[in-house]
């Protein structure tokens, strides 16, 4: 596990100070605002961020800030306020274009954190404009990390959906499988979202039994990853299978498999029997770990 506390999921090691205190503080918000070393994320249509050749991320005044548009306190950069402007831009759930998955293999680490907290929330506002308890339309408030309903007062803040991912592990082999969408040749852990009244481990025995029929008894956690598409928690575990027999729901999966560590290790160094999920994808992680690296 060593190797994962060094280098972390993607979208994780996020260095900014996420300044809660400042958040119902007026005063303390305009001077932020105002402060000369205040700075606003620069993105592009579909959140596209502006990556430099350092692999960080671009960064400009607030005047650029659309007019009238509110913004959302991303947090301190030693003491320097970040934020990113609220447009209303629907970015989709899963949009990612290739040059935005391109884009995320170079970024630093802190940086892809800090970019996915930001489109989570924007893409958030885009899609939560109206109270779900009313029907009228909300004012953003709490620095950008709420919503508040004028008529009926209920308040709204931005939520993150759990989901499971995980590999069943049988007789020193890995179960795997592909959805027919992902490019030719990859395979990745199975995953799905927990349901309401569902524990975590219940939640993986339940969806690597759904998808590919094989019954799992203990179950052990390895890591989360915040997944800004558009924002869940993954959490990752292992699963120890009870047999073999895999039974695949074609609703699910296009095929699955059991892989040995020897060959799951040759795909993550690039030449194995399947192409390896990103790096920044954390059944990567999820897949390093099992092999033991």
């Amino acid at each position: 596990m060593k190797a994962l506390e060094r280098s972390g999921p993607g979208f994780t090691g996020g260095t900014f100070d996420r300044a809660d205190r400042l958040r119902h503080d007026k005063a303390a918000l305009a001077a932020a605002a105002a402060d000369p070393r205040a700075r606003l994320l620069v993105l592009g249509a579909g959140y596209m961020p502006e990556i430099g050749d350092d692999g960080r991320l671009g960064w400009t005044t607030l005047a650029d800030a659309p007019e009238k548009a509110a913004l959302v306190l991303l947090g301190l950069d030693e003491e320097a306020p970040r934020f990113a402007a609220i447009t209303g831009e629907a970015g989709g759930a899963s949009f990612r274009s290739p040059a935005l998955l391109a884009a995320l293999d170079t970024m630093q680490a802190g940086e892809a954190a800090t970019w996915a907290a930001a489109r989570s929330v924007l893409d958030w506002h885009a899609r939560h404009r109206f109270c779900a308890n009313c029907g009228s339309a909300t004012a953003v408030f709490r620095a950008g990390w709420g919503r508040r309903c004028p008529t009926c007062t209920t308040e709204h803040f931005p939520r993150t959906d759990p989901v499971v991912i995980m590999i069943a592990e049988h007789d020193g082999r890995a179960l795997l499988g592909r959805q027919p969408s992902w490019p030719a040749g990859r395979y990745s852990a199975l995953a799905g979202f927990l349901e309401p009244g569902e524990a975590i481990e219940e939640a993986v025995r339940r969806e690597v039994a759904e998808e590919a029929g094989v019954s799992c008894g203990a179950v052990r956690y390895i890591a989360s990853q915040p997944w800004p598409f558009p924002s869940q928690l993954m959490i990752a575990c292992v699963a120890e299978a009870l047999g073999d027999t895999i039974t695949l729901d074609a609703n699910e999966l296009e095929t699955a498999g059991w892989f040995t560590r020897d060959e799951v290790r040759a795909a993550l160094a690039g030449d194995g029997p399947f192409v390896a999920p990103p790096r920044y994808a954390i059944a990567h992680t999820l897949l390093r770990a099992w092999v033991g690296d």
